[in-house]
């Protein structure tokens, strides 16, 4: 198993090299083409506190400039590209997580860096990606341009997610030095340690060996992130949990950590 099509997604607001070096390192990795992305949006016609709208004119103005903005990323993209990678190029002006879950049809994986921005006309939305796009989202730590993936953590839950995202995360897991499944125990139950077992086992069959860790305590993303810390993981695997809530999503104590956290590789499925 591997990744043969890998998106990686472009903020309009952030400077391209990293994620776009990233990009490079893993389709070379994995012998995959790489498919560049970037998209952002007018906000359309609201009123203001003098009771002004947005006039045509100025949102061309706006659409004018993203469109610009837009043909940098890609000059850059195709620069930074080596001739020996397939690649492939895609842009709009549009609402960027709609455009990259739309286009998730096309790959294995989606890459996106750590950037945060309360303006979803110009930002992805990391946690409405992970939950719609129906592939694994790769989110990478800031400003980092290699995720070697040498030490792995597996944040084990027993549920379809985790499942899934141990599924999805197979050609990282295959190649790193070190895997190690560990799980939240809040009851001391015996049940998690042989659920932990079963997982070793299914690694195993595929020719990964993966140490399995109980870690005691509240079932909290900080948790997590300081025994990920403790191990020098550079790369968490973990399943998403969340649900909408109206036109929001709500998340689960974990996820809602790890979708903030920008200092570590996160690798997330649902």
């Amino acid at each position: 198993m591997s990744y043969k099509s890998i998106i990686v997604n472009l903020a309009v607001d952030a400077p391209p090299a990293a994620t776009v070096k990233l990009g490079i390192e893993l389709a070379e990795r994995f012998g995959a083409r790489l498919i560049g992305l970037a998209a952002a949006d007018v906000p359309p016609l609201v009123a203001t506190g003098n009771g002004m709208v947005y006039e045509g004119e100025i949102m061309q103005i706006q659409r004018t400039e993203i469109e610009k903005r837009l043909a940098e990323l890609r000059a850059e993209f195709e620069r930074l590209v080596p001739a020996s990678i397939f690649s492939e190029w895609g842009q709009s002006v549009s609402s960027p997580t709609r455009f990259l879950s739309v286009s998730a049809r096309t790959a294995d994986l989606i890459v996106t860096g750590s950037e945060k921005g309360e303006n979803v006309f110009r930002a992805v939305d990391v946690g409405s990606l992970v939950l719609g796009a129906g592939r694994p989202v790769l989110v990478a730590a800031s400003n980092v341009e290699h995720v070697m993936a040498k030490t792995v953590l597996v944040a084990w839950k027993d549920t379809r997610e985790a499942r899934r995202a141990i599924a999805d995360a197979l050609p990282f897991l295959a190649k790193a030095n070190e895997v190690v499944v560990a799980t939240i125990d809040t009851d001391r139950d015996e049940g998690i340690r042989d659920s932990l077992a079963d997982v070793a086992v299914f690694l195993e069959h595929h020719g990964i060996m993966a140490r399995t860790e109980s870690i005691v305590g509240e079932a909290d993303g900080d948790q997590l992130l300081t025994f990920a810390r403790s191990i020098h993981a550079d790369l968490i695997v973990s399943g998403a949990y969340g649900h909408s809530r109206l036109r929001e999503w709500a998340f689960g104590g974990v996820t809602h950590s790890l979708i903030e956290e920008s200092s570590i590789n996160r690798f997330m499925s649902y």
